[in-house]
């Protein structure tokens, strides 16, 4: 391979990473680097919270918050634009970019895509402008992940109540399990929330929806039968005020629920243009992926923060000395550019494949019609895509920023070096919009309906047939994969392993082979699915890990096409070598196990990661100022002096 350039400008790096938004990305640097800001690494609980809400009320003077609303009520119809600010939120306080995400992303979010214009026109400007602040009550304590089986209830009476208002829900928490938990700007801040809840009409339940309700009157006091409790410090984010929700029957207006999707008239009468409980409910959660999609990208901004500092601090700390009596510069040392170059390659690669999600939901978000429907396949991929790469962005984010806190010594462990508050801060985007081991599950039962016609109903006749074709199948695969394997018995290592056209297919080949193996496990369900599917869980959830492993690589070499300055092509082309190199090392027993790799090969590649460590390292600090992170964001006192 040629050898890479001697320098690099950083700005190129940018001008790629930055890609569709590159303007408002500028734009948002600019205004981040004119505004005060210093790390609440020294605020207890209450003065976090007052802290993130001044800055919620800057950021609301700005035109970031209203970018993701339609312009009829003050927004700016920019849906990509709306993840890329929140995104980049994810440079500073974590706390403020999960309260603007609740406020603007989920509390307006649902209001605008869950409801109708009646619900537009009354609340969405304020919104925008914070002059309403909600919450989003969906998680409760009994039920977080399988929101299907949420237990708060809102119950229509067609006679409404004392005040004489025809026709109210009652919205009513039956039993401690029913109560909201976790929910951001519920403590203190919040006024009203949408809130989630199985609908009841005619005595007939019609599944979850969403409905406005108010949670505090105008002097900030809870309303009526709404009891709301304090969560308290929590591990990270103490800048949110987190708190619980119950509601002891409390009537809200028919025109309370949203109604995009599901409608009451005043007789009690369901309709709903989408047929089917089931249907319905999983339609209306596709709705809502914008949050999942921001939380990933805000990881992301976390780890190019983290490891731009440690990368920073590699460069100026030493330890031993040489033979010739100089102390060496930590990141000269091989082991700590284990730690650190490979997590600083895959945070490139799934920053590329994430800037294509981004572009994939506003260009969807653009073309779809003002009439609900079930979702197409289109619909269905974008939200298996958001579901993958949330769970691989905030997995990479709590493995890397550990690296870095690691690669930081005891320095890393003080709270003014930042590391140890975005350790903490991220730790639970693991967790919300979604777990990530049921994201997972959820990406691969996308993946297996190419199968269901093979897994359903088979006639001895037909799994017979199925078996002889898979089996033929089988030897076709292994045939395929001895031929790559075979293309590399010869020549040089590194360039056969550098083959780009070979790690594509090395990653294809090994998702297509799992796929089909929990294909072929989940086939033999019978009257035992649950059993079956349990005992293939870690099965299915290595699906659809290899999957998204896939889909990044992918993107990554789409990316470097795009890249027009020579010297930061060449840099890429390793950076992205060092990606699918460690990821084919990280899984080396499965390479090896099923024949993709020789016992030669498998040494090899751990060869040629060490090789582009030492190849990368002189260009460690270009990669991580390609990030474009504003400087005061990272002033840290290890990096003084």
């Amino acid at each position: 391979m040629p050898p890479l350039p001697a320098a690099v400008d950083p700005q190129a790096l940018t001008s790629v990473l930055d890609g569709r938004w590159a303007l408002l990305r500028a734009d948002i640097r600019a205004q981040m680097a004119a505004e005060p800001y210093r790390d609440a690494v020294d605020l207890g609980v209450e003065a976090h919270r007052a802290r993130a809400f001044e800055q919620l009320q800057a950021l609301a003077a700005t035109d970031r918050p209203g970018l993701g609303f339609d312009k009829a009520y003050g927004g700016g119809g920019d849906i990509g634009g709306s993840v890329v600010s929140f995104e980049m939120l994810g440079f500073g306080d974590l706390s403020l970019m999960v309260k603007a995400g609740v406020q603007w992303g989920l509390f307006g979010g649902a209001v605008q895509l869950l409801g109708t214009q009646r619900h537009h026109e009354r609340y969405l400007r304020r919104i925008k402008d914070l002059d309403l602040l909600g919450c989003f009550a969906m998680t409760e304590h009994g039920h977080g992940s399988d929101v299907q089986h949420l237990r708060t209830t809102a119950t229509y009476d067609p006679a409404g109540g004392e005040a004489g208002e025809a026709g109210e829900f009652v919205v009513h928490t039956p039993d401690r399990g029913a109560t909201k938990e976790y929910i951001g700007n519920a403590a203190r801040d919040g006024r009203a929330a949408v809130v989630f809840a199985q609908l009841v009409t005619g005595g007939e339940s019609r599944g979850v929806h969403a409905f406005f309700v108010p949670i505090r009157d105008d002097a900030g006091d809870p309303a009526p039968g709404v009891t709301i409790e304090d969560c308290g410090p929590k591990a990270g984010l103490n800048g949110v005020d987190n708190g619980r929700l119950t509601f002891d029957h409390v009537r809200i207006p028919r025109e309370a629920l949203l109604n995009r999707f599901g409608d009451v008239a005043p007789d009690g009468t369901y309709s709903s243009p989408i047929e089917g409980d089931a249907r319905r409910f999983f339609t209306m959660l596709g709705t809502l992926i914008r949050g999942r999609v921001s939380v990933g990208g805000s990881a992301g901004s976390a780890t190019k923060r983290a490891l731009a500092l440690a990368v920073r601090y590699a460069e100026q700390r030493r330890q031993f000395t040489k033979p010739d009596g100089e102390e060496v510069v930590i990141l000269d040392y091989l082991g700590h550019q284990r730690k650190l170059l490979p997590a600083l390659a895959t945070t490139y690669a799934l920053h590329f494949a994430q800037d294509e999600l981004v572009a994939a939901l506003h260009d969807t978000a653009a073309d779809a019609p003002d009439a609900p429907d079930a979702p197409d396949e289109g619909q269905r991929e974008l939200e298996s895509r958001a579901a993958g790469l949330k769970v691989a962005n905030t997995w990479h984010a709590t493995a890397a920023i550990q690296a870095a806190r690691e690669a930081c010594g005891g320095a890393g462990y003080l709270a003014e070096n930042l590391l140890p508050g975005l350790k903490a801060d991220t730790d639970v985007f693991t967790t919300f919009e979604g777990d990530n081991t049921v994201l997972l599950q959820l990406v691969a039962k996308g993946l297996l309906t190419g199968y269901k016609d093979s897994f359903q109903n088979l006639s001895p006749l037909a799994t017979a047939r199925f078996v002889a074709e898979r089996v033929l199948g089988a030897v076709a695969e292994r045939t395929a994969a001895r031929k790559v394997v075979d293309r590399l018995s010869e020549g040089d290592d590194r360039a056969a392993l550098g083959d780009r056209e070979w790690q594509l297919k090395l990653f294809e080949d090994r998702e297509q082979h799992v796929l089909e193996g929990v294909a072929d496990r989940l086939r033999k369900a019978g009257e035992d699915p649950f059993g079956v599917f349990n005992a293939a869980q870690d099965h299915v959830l290595r699906a659809g890990r290899v999957h998204v492993d896939r889909l990044v690589l992918e993107a990554f070499v789409r990316a470097i096409g795009r890249c027009s300055d020579a010297g930061a092509k060449a840099v890429l082309e390793r950076v992205c070598d060092l990606y699918a190199l460690a990821n084919i090392e990280a899984d080396r027993a499965w390479f090896l196990e099923h024949g993709r790799l020789s016992a030669g090969r498998s040494k090899a590649v751990i060869a040629a990661v060490n090789a582009l460590c030492g190849e990368l390292r002189p260009h460690a600090r270009v990669l991580v100022d390609g990030f474009g992170i504003p400087e005061q964001y990272l002033a840290a006192g290890m990096l003084e002096g």
